[in-house]
């Protein structure tokens, strides 16, 4: 029995082309060429537990399969957006039969596997382990951050990439050559038809079938799918660009690393490839703004008001104006002088007070509103600085009695954070010089 084309008229193209053997699958030479680990383990004979982790139509269930069939072994399925507890024991039963009665092995290839929760995961644990089921989950997400440790321990990572042009091109030959795809309307795609094919699909070989099964469906037979056609067809197809996922937490690293990097044409770029995927303008003029401060900080002072400049036009405008004004503030983050002092000073203090609790405020820097207030002391032996030489109160401590001075701000020598740091040091050799003691509890 074939496992993959039961109902060849029914299935849509990208099932009617479904691999056979390993030899007609496509893409991931990394670990299915000879030689290659994957390969090597297969013919060997070391069928174990695996995780195959890459974006959408890269043949993650194909290859699951064709593993089963390379291996004779027996393959169960479950998707984890549907199933539980209940379909693993289920499955767990299956492969019990199946080792009693004809001596297989089974496999259990649960898609996306990252949607099962802790519980769920933990429950096929002891069939893996004891080699009752071998494991193969698929997952669009990070399986370092999804999956739990006991699993991840038990399984091997293998990542698969998204199919390049030479895989894509394989794959719309094959469907207008063989009889099971499009080969007996004998259908023509030219160069520039490829392109736009291949860029609508973005590295996902059954998206780019599908479209080219939609684009079959209004061409005549024994001709050239003309470009026109497809223009009208795919549209404005967005890239691959999960919200919340791993291309979208990839793309805005990628954006502030490149601000950080005072690299303004990296930064472009990855401001266009989120825009181009779909992203939401507003939330990346909200990380610009978060990048203000972070990396530039007091070396340009200019640079958090420009930013919040751009989100503000952004929201009154909205696109284009507006993501031209995001790309402005970027451009000029990136070619801003860089500094952290503020975000890491910050961050020190906010471990500090977490880690020395709810010290009291010395009574010189509370206010005494009350009579009360004036009598215990609040207020005593404040130094007003607007008072005092240069408004500087030279040698005053501003921490609590049981906590030493802490310099969490070191100016950068860059910007204007260069004058700061000047003007700091002169403020300490001022408080060094002060007869002024530090106050005891």
């Amino acid at each position: 029995m074939d496992l993959f084309r039961s109902d060849p008229v029914a299935q849509p193209l990208a099932a009617r082309l479904r691999p056979a053997n390993l030899d007609e699958y496509v893409g991931q030479e990394h670990l299915l060429a000879r030689g290659k680990p994957l390969r090597e383990a297969l013919e060997a004979g070391a069928l174990h537990s695996m995780i195959f982790w890459g974006p959408p139509g890269v043949g993650k269930t194909t290859l699951a399969r064709l593993l089963a069939q390379f291996c004779d072994a027996h393959f169960e399925t479950v998707s984890a957006v549907l199933a539980g507890v209940k379909e693993i024991r289920h499955a767990v039963e299956i492969a019990k039969q199946q080792a009693g009665q004809y001596g297989r092995r089974t496999i259990l290839f649960v898609d996306e596997v990252h949607r099962f929760n802790k519980s769920q995961q933990d429950a096929f644990l002891p069939y893996v382990e004891d080699g009752t089921l071998i494991f193969i989950g698929a997952t669009t997400e990070n399986p370092s951050f999804e999956l739990n440790n006991a699993l991840l321990s038990r399984a091997r990572v293998y990542v698969l990439k998204s199919l390049d042009e030479a895989a894509l091109r394989k794959l719309v030959n094959r469907a207008l050559t063989e009889e099971r795809g499009l080969g007996k309307r004998q259908l023509r795609v030219g160069d520039e038809a490829f392109q736009m094919l291949m860029a609508a699909a973005d590295g996902d070989g059954r998206r780019m079938l599908n479209f080219l099964e939609n684009a079959s469906d209004l061409a005549e037979d024994g001709g050239e799918i003309a470009v026109e056609l497809l223009q009208s067809l795919l549209g404005d197809s967005r890239r691959r660009f999960d919200k919340g996922g791993e291309a979208f937490y990839d793309q805005i690293s990628a954006l502030h690393k490149s601000v950080r990097g005072s690299n303004p044409d990296g930064a472009l770029y990855w401001f266009a490839r989120m825009l181009d995927g779909g992203c939401d303008p507003l939330y990346i003029a909200r990380r610009v703004v978060r990048m203000a401060s972070e990396d530039i900080g007091n070396a340009d002072p200019r640079a958090l008001s420009l930013c919040l400049a751009a989100w503000d036009v952004q929201e009154r405008l909205g696109s284009p104006e507006g993501e031209l004004a995001v790309a402005q503030a970027i451009t000029y983050l990136a070619c801003a002088p860089k500094s952290n002092a503020v975000y890491m000073g910050f961050k020190t203090a906010l471990r500090e007070a977490g880690e020395h609790g709810s010290l009291e405020v010395p009574l010189h820097l509370r206010n005494a509103p009350t009579k009360l207030m004036k009598q215990l002391g609040y207020g005593d032996e404040y130094r007003y600085a607007h008072d005092e030489p240069d408004a500087y109160a030279a040698g005053e401590d501003y921490f609590p009695d049981n906590l030493e001075p802490r310099h969490y701000y070191q100016p950068v020598p860059r910007g204007l954070e260069l004058k700061i740091g000047e003007k700091l040091k002169h403020l300490a050799e001022l408080d060094r010089n002060s007869p002024r003691q530090r106050r005891k509890p």
